[in-house]
């Protein structure tokens, strides 16, 4: 047992506060406290300060310190400044002062509340502590307003990534941090040469290379805490660098909220919610690069035995069953005997046919095709660009006008339905139609217009990608521009030029085996048809 119990002086600032100025400063609320209990004999006075929390959140390391020493019996009072000190959430507040400290005999006094637990029945505390608790929401609305406003000018709300350092003359503006933007450019670029996630991350922790937080500490910022291991890059470091559109130089906002001013944490908003402002600072990857790395993401590859990376990883499909095709390899097999096959078959036989390539056939029918296509470009681009929107036009024109018919469609529809809910409502009044009957219809109409509602953002969205499509062949003829020759398929090389490669069943029915590969290009160019026995390069190439 303790006889000579702690007088805890409680002291709480948080950044709302501050702009009270000097008032609710730690340095007042102490001269306050130690003054009140000097003046009415506490002694044995512990201050415990908690400066730059909200009073939302009970998770204060000196508040949860100080009730550890309430558990233990070693206070006995607890003071502080005014009930808003104590805390603004006026649930929990009231259940910390009208439960919990009373359960272990301790004493609490705000001093302007004129609260005492030990003289008086506090009535107004309860609508002191609600006050409070509107302040913070109140509060918590102004903050929301002002950083909307800021975000939606195309300000970054949030700090820097790594590779990136706020300008010393404007705190809105980003520059390049060369020696950590070095870590960025080399994390993307093996992306584009096949290496995973955390293969990746292995060769940076050999290489002893601070991860973000140690670095940033390292150039005098982010806090002192130690780290076991400053150097252990993981895996989902690197995954959510290699999604950060911030390094293309765009600046993406609003893209987590917090759950409510009582509760700080934070959930992912949908991308459909971001607001992306393009060409804010300097980028570290270009617009090409991030835009392959995120399609290589697209198809990521299971970890295989072998060091080098398969080009064709997630990138072949079966014709019959549209699924796509795994990887056969191991180093028991050689690699002329590495093959691609329907997953279908391997794992439900009865729905698919057992057809398969072997990989060294595939990558000389698409290396030969690849430096066909590419010379063909170079020396007849006017034509290339002819042919190539002639395909996209014929391919798309179908699918658009069936998107857009379906789109007219279904806006009308949804239409329709606001003025049968109308109806409807009218008639249940009316006595036109029973209660049960209204809430069947009604139940009927909501569940139509949900679905519709979200077909039409799809279809929207369809209708704009395949729009731009039409326009995208100077693209494919800049990525031909890049390469003068392509003496090896890599997956670099694979993803920029080709969007998928369709491998069909063998037909056997004159006496010998061959087999049709379709091969899609990037952009909607255009589709090559090939065989795989005889590897002549067929002219006549149908739409994607």
């Amino acid at each position: 047992m303790f006889t000579d119990k702690i007088t805890a002086l409680y002291c709480r600032l948080s950044n709302d506060d501050d702009l009270q100025g000097e008032s609710n400063s730690i340095t007042n609320q102490k001269a306050i406290l130690k003054k009140y209990a000097d003046d009415n004999g506490l002694g044995n006075t512990q201050f415990y300060v908690d400066d730059g929390f909200s009073g939302t959140n009970f998770n204060r390391p000196d508040f949860m310190r100080m009730m550890e020493d309430v558990k233990s019996g070693k206070i006995g009072t607890i003071i502080t400044k005014d009930l808003s000190r104590f805390g603004r959430d006026y649930l929990m507040t009231g259940q910390y002062i009208e439960m919990v400290l009373p359960d272990y005999d301790v004493r609490y006094i705000a001093i302007n509340d004129n609260v005492d637990t030990l003289r008086s029945e506090n009535e107004m505390m309860v609508f002191k502590n609600v006050f409070n608790d509107w302040y913070a929401r109140d509060c918590s609305k102004k903050i929301k307003a002002v950083f909307k406003a800021k975000g939606q000018s195309g300000k970054p709300l949030g700090k820097p990534p790594y590779g990136y350092k706020k300008s010393e003359t404007d705190k809105n503006v980003w520059n390049v941090d060369d020696e950590a933007a070095e870590v960025v450019r080399r994390v993307f670029q093996m992306c584009i040469d096949g290496y995973g996630p955390s293969q990746i991350a292995k060769a940076l922790r050999n290489d002893n290379i601070l991860i973000p937080t140690a670095y940033e500490q390292s150039k005098g910022k982010g806090g002192t805490r130690p780290f076991r291991n400053p150097t252990y890059w993981g895996e989902q470091t690197i995954n959510k660098m290699l999604d950060r559109i911030e390094y293309a130089g765009h600046t993406a906002n609003f893209k987590t909220k917090k759950k409510s001013y009582k509760n700080k944490k934070k959930i992912d908003n949908p991308k459909s919610e971001w607001q992306i402002f393009e060409n804010t600072h300097p980028a570290i990857i270009s617009q090409h690069d991030f835009d392959l790395v995120q399609e290589l993401r697209k198809n990521k590859r299971r970890i295989q035995k072998c060091e080098e990376v398969n080009p064709f990883s997630g990138m072949v499909y079966c014709a019959d069953c549209g699924k796509k095709m795994y990887l056969c390899r191991a180093k028991s097999i050689n690699t002329d005997q590495e093959h691609l096959k329907c997953g279908t078959y391997a794992k439900r036989k009865d729905e698919c046919s057992a057809h398969f390539i072997r990989t060294v056939v595939l990558e000389e029918l698409v290396l030969s095709e690849l430096r066909k296509i590419t010379t063909y470009v170079r020396e007849h681009e006017e034509e290339f660009v002819e042919l190539a929107m002639q395909n996209s036009i014929q391919k798309q024109s179908a699918e658009l006008k069936a998107a857009k018919k379906r789109l007219v469609q279904s806006e009308k529809r949804v239409s329709e339905l606001d003025k049968l809910f109308t109806r409807l409502y009218e008639d249940n009044v009316s006595g036109k139609i029973s209660d049960e009957r209204f809430k069947m219809m009604s139940k009927n109409y909501e569940a139509e217009q949900k679905e519709l509602r979200q077909i039409i953002p799809e279809l929207s969205q369809f209708i704009e990608a395949s729009e731009q499509k039409n326009a995208d062949t100077a693209q494919f003829i800049g990525i031909v521009c890049k390469y003068s020759e392509i003496p090896k398929l890599t997956p670099e090389i694979m993803h920029e030029f080709i969007e998928k490669i369709v491998v069909y069943a063998p037909d056997k029915s004159n006496g010998h085996r061959t087999q049709q590969i379709d091969i899609c290009f990037r952009f909607n160019v255009m589709t090559a048809t090939i065989t795989a026995d005889s590897m002549v390069y067929d002219k006549k190439r149908k739409a994607a």
